[in-house]
């Protein structure tokens, strides 16, 4: 086997394997044990004086014995962190093809603007009259979504994507209890192939969800819909494109047969990445959408975040827009808190206070640098990078929906895979040894073994070649019936394969000292 520089390579045997270490390091790859071993109570890097007499004030709730968290010298913390932050993968270390998660480059511009004096420490209980600058950037970053979208509002305060789902449905709910409807329309149109949070969120405001069924194709089909409307549908939650990496070629009619029958479009838009500057969802007649700051604005995903999900409403919901938002009062903005003190019938208040400043300059600092060629080129290359990857594969992979043209991102099944003995989680595995993250497996969940790879727009033709080459390589491994490659990897990681069922229903959630072990006689 040879190698990227095409020279050969030893996979069958680990490093470990082939040169032992006393410490268990390899080189530069160095284990970390947890904090738990290697830390001591007494000790610490930081010098703290003893508090002063004091009485307290939890009723009796506060703690009679140390807190015994182990501690550490402050080169010693230092070299610990560094050394677990050598164990992730992130944006910063390589291609990260999660589907439907658009794990893009984090420009370095958006965090020095977010970290700017008067954004990094402004405090949601100063004054309005010492944050008008935070307000103009709500307001601008306001003016932005709502013209991408071309919508007429836009609720800036749910924290990520799941939390904006449930803003546009309590709108929704809210729209329909005062047309004096509450009662009947309590039913919540979602497709099977939706992203699972929605049917979550329909349920949790009290609605009954109703799925579509899908199709071969991939799509949501307006027939499909029209069956299931009746007086008691509420509204549809629809993803698009959706997370088959389509975008669904009938969403006028479906929004048209919506509106018909007096309920509301609600459209998922994780997805927006693969259409800023390209659609418009308002023109596609939505009624109202969350945006993922954190996802399309190039802002640090997941464990990076927070996150920050704001909702873009319609001239139908846009009364019922929830509290706090900016609004102009003889010419200077200023935040409207209370309820009481809108003009319109907000539906109430999702959050305590405005939202996410640092998402809200990061997504703007986006747009700006971006301008509206630069965000609609993004969508163009987003796009572009996805169908190179499906193309590459085409001949190795399968493709559940047929090798029609996908939007940001490109979904395989385990059809290829029949009779190789292995499966989606061993092939995802072997990447690692690749060294590139897994790409999203087994979702979207109507499609078997399904892997779902987002490249995003910040990939170079030369970056995607080599994922592709990688890819390709093991697909042709798999097919030569090199089991072994797959059923033990990953090989080369930190840690080796875990027992992921186990963990996920016998998860040990403390660390136990273990008993002390003899040493052995001469």
């Amino acid at each position: 086997m040879l190698n990227r520089q095409g020279r050969p390579t030893n996979a069958g045997a680990t490093s470990a394997e082939a040169h032992p270490t006393f410490t268990g390091n390899k080189a530069l790859a160095q284990i970390e044990p947890l904090i738990f071993e290697i830390g001591h109570a007494q000790t610490t890097g930081v010098d703290m004086d003893e508090p002063a007499a004091f009485t307290p004030r939890l009723g009796g709730l506060e703690r009679k014995d140390p807190i015994g968290l182990p501690g550490l010298s402050e080169p010693e913390t230092m070299r610990h962190y560094v050394r677990l932050s050598q164990m992730n993968y992130g944006i910063d270390t390589g291609l990260f093809p999660l589907g439907s998660c658009t794990m893009k480059h984090n420009a370095r511009l958006n965090e020095k603007m977010a970290r700017l004096p008067g954004f990094s420490d402004v405090h949601p209980l100063q004054p309005v009259s010492t944050v008008r600058g935070a307000l103009e950037v709500m307001d601008e970053l306001s003016r932005y979504l709502v013209t991408l979208t071309n919508t007429t509002t836009v609720a800036l305060s749910p924290k990520a994507g799941a939390h904006g789902e449930l803003c546009g449905m309590m709108a929704i709910k809210a729209a329909i209890e005062a047309r004096g409807e509450g009662k009947t329309r309590n039913v919540v149109l979602v497709p099977d192939s939706a992203h699972g949070t929605n049917p979550a969120t329909a349920a949790l405001i009290g609605f009954t969800v109703r799925p579509v069924p899908a199709r071969d194709d991939g799509w949501v089909h307006v027939e499909d819909v029209k069956k299931l409307i009746g007086p008691d549908v509420a509204a549809i939650m629809l993803t698009n494109p959706n997370t088959c990496g389509l975008f669904e070629n009938q969403v006028v009619e479906i929004a048209k047969a919506i509106h018909d029958a007096g309920a509301y479009f609600y459209c998922d838009g994780a997805n927006f990445n693969a259409i800023v500057g390209k659609a418009r969802p308002g023109d596609l007649g939505i009624d109202a959408m969350h945006i993922n700051l954190h996802k399309t604005f190039s802002t640090p995903h997941g464990g990076g975040g927070p996150g920050s999900g704001p909702v873009v409403l319609s001239a139908r919901l846009a009364p019922f827009a929830p509290v706090p938002f900016v609004t102009a009062k003889d010419g200077v903005l200023t935040l409207v808190e209370e309820a009481a003190d809108a003009a319109e019938t907000p539906f109430g208040r999702m959050t305590a206070f405005h939202g996410q400043m640092g998402m809200y300059v990061r997504a703007l600092t986006y747009m700006l640098s971006h301008g509206s060629d630069g965000m609609k080129q993004a969508s163009e290359d987003a796009v572009l990078n996805a169908n190179y990857i499906r193309a590459s594969l085409s001949d190795l992979f399968s493709q559940p929906f047929g090798d029609k043209p996908c939007m940001h991102e490109v979904l395989f099944d385990d059809t290829w895979l029949k009779d190789t003995g292995v499966t989606t989680l061993d092939f995802a595995k072997a990447m690692i040894d690749e060294g590139y993250h897994p790409m999203t497996m087994y979702f979207p969940l109507v499609v078997h073994g399904a892997m779902l790879i987002e490249p995003t727009e910040s990939e170079s033709k030369a970056s995607l070649d080599l994922f592709i080459a990688a890819l390709r390589d093991l697909a042709m491994a798999a097919g030569r019936g090199e089991t072994d490659r797959f059923s033990g990897a990953p090989y080369h990681a930190p840690r080796r394969r875990l027992d992921e069922t186990r963990a996920a229903r016998s998860p040990v959630l403390k660390w136990t000292k273990p008993a002390p072990m003899a040493e052995a006689a001469e």
